[in-house]
């Protein structure tokens, strides 16, 4: 009897109508990380949304259409070496992510989700190097659990769609990151530790074609502060120093040299004007006071906000039997680069996109030993915030400054609802799993990182008829058909980041200089300083088309100066000094 009670299954029913053994796939229900099949699903749905999403909505200013306008105009100059923006040096930012955006116009043509393959391959990228490394450094299960919760986190999502570059410097970053705790395992071989080490120091070196000298700037930093928490000396000696330098060197080296030799004035623009005087001064107006961050912090890591704080917490610990302490590095590495652009004088949005991955790395582990207070806190704060979100969100058609872009507000509301509703509903059925007899935290994590990817997603494709109205993207049919390749397209006093890229060609800058003053400090030629030099070829030349503000288009009628209406929004007219036959 005992003989035919061990050896007996008992069979039931799976989803797709077949019988499995009872007790493997109750373990693997609850144990969702241990189901190959189950990973490779969830995956393989993942990246197909993530991807697909890249091209549902327009590119808007000003990042997006500035990059994806620099890989256009690289791809069709040839020139590789010198980055222009509207056909102006332009030398803020190093190539990489020009090079790339590039090579995707060469391969798959020009479009929105072209523009945005390089951003989304490096947000999805970031994701599997924070799996791999949270199954290398803390098991399986924490790998799981810190790729869901990287995956689903609203910056990582948000920023991961957006033709931007920090999304590419993350991942670089990441990837530094990443090799440098595998490296540094206490088990870890000489071979594997100078591998992962090489890996380390291209990721710094990409990192620094990505952005700048931050990319080893900030990472450098990290290393300093570990070691004086870790008070591990011993520490600098494994990092292959000689072999890295040169590989960062090899890697970094080639790209300076040859756009110095072209360009004399590059070495002190990017060096001096684009790394010190934008962290010490004022002069990009992009200042922010010290708090500028913990918002944007609170709003990025949702929905994950009620396990935040306890997963910074666990890096302060020092484990006794290890020698290598990677929850500190993670600590310091978040808090570092936190801090540091916190007391930047130049503030954006993503700059603080780089700790993220280092986050999940700290918040993933420490859920496998979450108690269920914890989990009920966190799930309960996603459930509140989306109840009292949606008040809020009934009312979203009331932020429009300009009332003629009140009915674009009014189309994203439904959006904002359902975003709201996700949130409450996601953090119930989160709170569901949680109070179940026995606490299943991977279904409480699955069902949360859910909340967070769909509530991200909804924002971000909810927005597109704002988007659209943003880039001028309605008007480039009406503006395509006056214009031959040799028409004279002006900007005039009014920058536009977007409709270059969608009308497949450059414009002359009218009175405006915006972010490109620099290349026309030197090639001062390819502007018009001044209205009365505009209207002079306005007049007498041939036809031309000009882009303007609604202000500026009623002081021009104010003057009678010969034009007519092509197409207007309620951000810009267009219009041509030739009369309509």
């Amino acid at each position: 009897m005992k003989h035919k009670t061990a050896h007996r299954h008992v069979a039931v029913p799976a989803t797709n109508g077949c019988c499995i053994d009872s007790q493997t796939s109750m373990r693997e229900i609850k144990e969702l990380y241990r189901s190959r099949a189950f990973i490779l699903s969830l995956a393989l749905v993942y990246v197909l949304v993530w991807l697909i999403m890249l091209g549902t909505r327009t590119l808007v200013p000003t990042d997006e259409g500035r990059y994806a306008e620099m890989g256009r105009e690289m791809l069709a100059t040839g020139d590789w070496i010198t980055t222009r923006l509207n056909g102006i040096k332009y030398f803020e930012k190093p190539p990489l992510q020009t090079w790339m955006n590039a090579l995707t116009f060469r391969m798959f043509g020009l479009g929105e989700w072209q523009a945005r393959l390089w951003t989304g391959l490096c947000g999805l990228a970031g994701i599997a190097m924070v799996a791999l490394t949270g199954r290398k450094l803390f098991g399986p299960r924490a790998g799981f659990l810190s790729a869901l919760v990287l995956s689903s986190s609203f910056y990582w999502v948000a920023l991961g769609h957006i033709n931007t570059l920090d999304m590419g410097l993350s991942c670089m970053m990441t990837l530094a990151l990443c090799g440098l705790l595998i490296a540094q395992r206490d088990e870890a071989t000489q071979e594997s530790r100078r591998n992962w080490m090489l890996v380390c120091w291209a990721g710094m070196a990409l990192s620094v074609l990505s952005k700048g000298l931050i990319g080893i700037v900030l990472p450098g930093a990290v290393l300093v502060l570990y070691t004086f928490m870790s008070r591990d000396w011993s520490f600098w000696k494994r990092l292959h120093l000689g072999k890295g330098v040169l590989l960062f060197l090899v890697i970094t080296i080639p790209w300076f040299l040859l756009v110095s030799i072209q360009n004399p004035e590059f070495p002190y623009f990017f060096f001096i004007h684009e790394h010190f005087e934008r962290f010490l001064l004022k002069n990009h107006h992009r200042e922010g006071a010290w708090h500028y961050f913990i918002p944007l912090l609170l709003l990025g890591i949702m929905p994950w906000l009620g396990l935040l704080f306890q997963g910074i917490a666990s890096g302060w610990r020092r484990h006794a039997t290890m020698s290598f302490q990677p929850r500190q590095l993670l600590m310091a590495w978040a808090v570092l680069i936190f801090v540091f652009f916190s007391f930047s004088n130049s503030k954006l949005p993503s700059y603080i996109l780089p700790i993220f991955p280092a986050l999940a790395l700290l918040i993933g582990p420490w859920m496998e030993t979450a108690s269920r207070r914890s989990w009920k806190i966190a799930s309960g704060l996603i459930a509140v915030i989306g109840a009292v979100g949606l008040p809020f969100a009934f009312h979203i058609d009331s932020m429009a400054k300009n009332p003629l872009e009140r009915p674009l507000y009014a189309a994203y509301q439904p959006w904002v609802i359902a975003a709201a509703l996700v949130l409450l509903a996601g953090g119930i059925l989160t709170l569901i799993f949680v109070r179940l007899r026995e606490q299943n935290t991977d279904k409480a994590a699955l069902a949360l990182a859910t909340t967070g990817f769909v509530f991200a997603l909804a924002l971000m494709q909810g927005h597109e008829p704002i988007g659209r109205n943003m880039a001028g993207k309605p008007l480039v049919d009406a503006i395509s058909v006056e214009l031959t390749p040799t028409t004279p397209l002006y900007a005039l006093g009014r920058y536009e980041q977007v409709l270059p890229f969608y009308l497949r060609r450059t414009m002359t800058l009218v009175e405006t200089r915006s972010e490109v003053e620099y290349g026309l400090q030197r090639e001062p030629w390819l502007w018009i300083p001044s209205r009365q030099e505009f209207l002079q070829k306005w007049v007498s030349g041939p036809k031309a088309v000009a882009i303007t503000t609604l202000s500026i288009y009623k002081e021009l009628e104010a003057s009678h100066v010969p034009m007519h209406v092509i197409a207007r929004d309620s951000r810009r007219v267009v219009i041509s000094n030739e009369a309509r036959q």
